[in-house]
């Protein structure tokens, strides 16, 4: 009938091994290990990355401000108008 994806070549001389998912924990040690590791991880890069996406977002606004006086019209410049 042929052949299914997992048997489609013979490999020799490589040994796999695997564990059967219902003899696996699904979340062995969230509380206790995995969640205090999430804050270690988020504390040692935050002041890494917050201060340059700061300054960036202070060179971005700061320049949608000038593109938008700069589209604005000098009344000066219309003075002399009649």
């Amino acid at each position: 009938m042929g052949r299914h994806f997992g048997d489609l070549a013979k490999v020799r001389h490589i040994i796999t091994y695997s564990l059967s998912p219902f003899e696996q924990r699904a979340f062995p040690n969230y509380f206790s290990k995995g969640i205090p590791n999430v804050w270690r991880r988020f504390t040692a890069s935050f002041f890494k990355v917050a201060p340059p996406m700061t300054v960036m977002y202070l060179i971005y606004t700061w320049g949608n401000s000038v593109h938008e006086q700069g589209k604005r019209k000098n009344p000066a410049d219309f003075e002399n108008d009649e």
